[in-house]
């Protein structure tokens, strides 16, 4: 790939880095290649490509900014007019994008600096165009359409689009925070795959099923609950539950 860089840190954790430093005066047979690259190396993991993956790293190789941002030559002139071309290409990046909700193993965005001087933003706002690749969606629970639009680091962590804040040395923010997402990857890597995929399975599940009370008259079991159940009346007969319980006896009898 020419726009990704994949390596292996640690076992089981896969780091995934943006590399593409230019937008403008794009070839054209590189406009829209990052995106496509980006989807695929997600879509690998699902399919077993990298191995046996269990956390992946999302980064960026840039040294001052996360993405490069959209390659505006790539936009047709008169795009309203290009409708029904354009409805092909928004899907295409949308399903790039959406990727890493897709990949089964959890995915650390490392997005740097994610310190106190990092800033998050709807860029799209600022060129003319509706924010289409997803962000409404992610969004949509976040308060203010301020906040949405420009949200420094700390602000982000309040509205629950960032899981924390990472402070590093002065110049070394992409480091520390880098360093910080594979140590919380090497973490995951560590507990069962099984309960690891199965967890993130049913978060997005209980995210896109609303709960319903069961004590409501006349309404039905609450949906997330009974996928529930059934996902696990499957994965509870898995051996890595054996095999954690007594990791976690011998971790007592040795007093650690």
């Amino acid at each position: 790939m020419e726009y990704i860089k994949v390596s292996h840190p640690f076992p089981f954790v896969l780091h995934v880095a943006l590399a593409r430093y230019a937008v403008h005066g794009t070839h054209p047979e590189d406009k829209g290649r990052l995106w496509t690259e980006y989807g695929l190396v997600f879509d690998n993991v699902s399919a077993g490509e990298y191995g046996d993956i269990r956390a992946v790293v999302l980064s960026s190789a840039l040294p001052k900014v996360f993405s490069a941002g959209i390659d505006s030559p790539s936009l047709p002139p008169d795009s309203a007019r290009e409708a029904f071309a354009l409805r092909t290409h928004i899907l295409k990046f949308q399903h790039a994008i959406s990727a890493p909700e897709r990949c089964p193993v959890p995915v650390i965005v490392a997005v740097h600096g994610s310190s106190g001087n990092a800033t998050f933003a709807i860029k799209e706002v600022d060129v003319g165009l509706a924010a289409d690749v997803g962000h409404s969606r992610v969004c949509q629970r976040s308060p203010g359409n301020q906040s949405l639009a420009r949200s420094p680091a700390v602000e982000a962590e309040k509205l629950g689009l960032v899981s924390r804040v990472v402070e590093g040395p002065p110049g070394r923010d992409r480091e520390a925070v880098v360093d910080a997402a594979l140590d919380l990857a090497k973490d995951i890597a560590s507990k069962s795959p099984v309960a690891v995929r199965g967890t993130k399975q049913l978060l997005l599940h209980s995210r896109d099923h609303k709960y319903v009370p069961a004590s409501v008259p006349s309404v039905p079991f609450p949906e997330n609950l009974e996928y529930t159940a059934t996902w696990n009346s499957a994965m509870l007969q898995t051996s890595d539950i054996a095999q954690a319980i007594r990791a976690a006896q011998s971790k007592v009898s040795r007093g650690v």
